[in-house]
């Protein structure tokens, strides 16, 4: 299999414009054959048009082994004062510049620029690459890869490394995401006449004011049964609630008569996001009441949920991974990873991977050079030393 260099990997990937609102397909096949090409045994998983999953095995498929984990797609560029094109990686000094370039295609780079060193025909465990899209929406491709699996009668290794922009520290533990809908439903009336209307979007507002106070209350509720650790680790020891989007109304002079909020609620490791739902819920019903004689109803649509992880300390990955890390200690995320839902599948994963998390999802994203570099290293040793045979 022909050497590449991780840069020119990165090069490549970040040239796939697979924002999540596009197809994955192209950019899955150029890994599927990169593991292909390297000895791996490859199934693609399509959930929709355009939508795959790439899974690669390589070793005994009975004997536990390793994970490497990432997702394909990548956060949208509109509106955005990018410098450079965003899908034409620039090197700028000690920096690599493009969208994806840390968020995270340097893990996927440095995975498939490692693979040809890698003697694969010499593992006495399993090894695992999967490849999934959709996590920027909601980990849509791992929930759909854990599904199938299960469906199958199939496992994972015990163990999983997820490559996320983590400046090179482990990360055993992060938030979830679970979003819903609020819909206000009012009455429509001439706005000359607003008594004989009933306003969605006032009621839209008195719920965001609502859930501004249930905010305050979270903050300042330290939760029970979450390692203190974890929970210093993490920029907000709560859950976190935003809202995102707000569309209502049909005309200036119409009371609106339907307004709908779209909120992200970030729930701690351990927490149900169905526990958030419902204390959104609890606002919005109290909400309503208030309106309830002017024919005012407020309805909540979960629509679906990142879980949280929460991976035991001391984990034998752990253990290969720290000392490669910036931090011997092992920390929590604010964000949500492909993690939590393989842990449905009862795997143990780590976050460990190039990049920083403060720069994704923001204009000249970039990933620091060495970091690659060193990306590629860790997944070498880290696969030598937990599945090749000594």
């Amino acid at each position: 299999m022909r050497a590449l260099d991780p840069v020119d990997a990165l090069a490549t990937l970040v040239a796939f414009p697979t924002v999540s609102d596009r197809p994955v397909t192209e950019l899955a096949a150029w890994m599927a054959q990169r593991a292909e090409d390297a000895g791996l045994r490859v199934e693609r998983f399509e959930t929709s048009p355009g939508k795959c999953n790439v899974l690669a095995t390589a070793g005994p498929e009975e004997e536990d082994g390793l994970l490497l984990s990432g997702h394909m797609d990548v956060v949208p560029v509109e509106g955005q004062p990018w410098s450079r094109d965003p899908f034409r990686l620039a090197a700028v000094g000690d920096r690599l510049y493009g969208r994806g370039a840390c968020d995270m295609k340097a893990f996927l780079a440095a995975v498939s620029s490692a693979l040809p060193d890698l003697p694969l025909d010499n593992l006495r465990r399993r090894l695992v690459l999967a490849w999934t899209h959709d996590e920027e929406v909601g980990c849509h491709g791992s929930r759909a890869l854990v599904d199938r699996l299960a469906a199958e009668g199939r496992t994972l290794p015990s163990l999983a490394l997820i490559g996320e922009p983590t400046d090179l520290r482990i990360l055993r533990a992060h938030a979830g995401h679970t979003t819903m809908r609020v819909h206000c439903h009012g009455v429509a009336a001439h706005s000359s006449r607003p008594s004989l209307g009933a306003s969605a979007i006032t009621m839209a507002g008195q719920v965001l004011a609502g859930l501004e106070r249930l905010q305050a209350t979270l903050a300042a509720t330290r939760p029970d049964g979450l390692d203190p650790l974890i929970l210093d680790a993490l920029e907000n020891p709560y859950p976190v609630l935003n809202c995102g989007q707000v569309h209502g109304g049909t005309a200036v002079n119409v009371v609106a008569d339907h307004c709908d909020l779209w909120i992200g609620a970030r729930q701690l490791p351990g927490q149900p996001g169905e526990e958030l739902v419902a204390r959104v819920a609890q606002v919005c019903a109290e909400v309503q009441a208030a309106w309830a004689d002017r024919g005012g109803r407020i309805t909540v649509h979960p629509l679906h949920e990142a879980p949280a992880l929460l991976t035991p300390a001391g984990t034998p990955l752990e253990a290969l991974l720290r000392p490669h890390a910036r931090d011997p200690r092992p920390g929590a995320a604010p964000f949500a990873t492909d993690g939590g839902n393989l842990a449905r599948a009862g795997v143990q994963s780590l976050v460990f991977g190039p990049g920083s998390i403060d720069v994704a999802h923001k204009p000249d994203e970039y990933v620091p050079v060495d970091q690659l570099l060193a990306a590629r290293e860790v997944v070498s040793d880290v696969v030598r030393r937990r599945c090749l045979r000594a």
